[in-house]
């Protein structure tokens, strides 16, 4: 599994936006320069987001995005998931795959299953609120 930049910046604008807090909405341009990232390259991961239901926007004054659910509740693995073509170690486990005709006797598949499954449960199991802590300065 290679994240891709896609996926990268995805989960910085989900931190950026858990940061920001409330109700509010955030300018894609406020969170494209504080991310240092194409605001136009932006554009097309925050509408997968939003259309996935992570993200709520809204055009016009005062209009941005902000998260449509508490970050707490926003794994890792679900942007991931959505960003990226597949997370899975090998080829043959990825979505949509036909089934490998050697499964049945395949040595390795047991390991790359059980990999597959570690990946999941980690990623799920770290959500965008650890994230946005974890890059908070810690209080005196």
């Amino acid at each position: 599994m290679l994240v891709s930049t896609r996926g990268r910046y995805a989960l910085r604008v989900m931190i950026d936006l858990a940061e920001q807090g409330g109700e509010e909405f955030t300018p894609l341009k406020e969170i494209a320069a504080r991310q240092e990232i194409s605001e136009k390259y932006l554009e097309s991961i925050v509408k997968a987001l939003a259309a996935d239901g992570l993200l709520r926007g809204r055009r016009g004054k005062g209009g941005g995005y902000r998260l449509a659910h508490p970050p707490e509740e926003i794994s890792v693995g679900s942007i991931l998931r959505l960003t990226e073509e597949s997370l899975a170690p090998v080829a043959c486990l990825a979505p949509g795959q036909q089934p490998c005709p050697r499964a049945a006797g395949c040595r390795t598949l047991p390991l790359w299953q059980a990999l597959d499954e570690l990946i999941a449960g980690y990623l799920d199991g770290v959500s965008v609120a650890d994230l946005a802590a974890a890059s908070r300065p810690a209080a005196p």
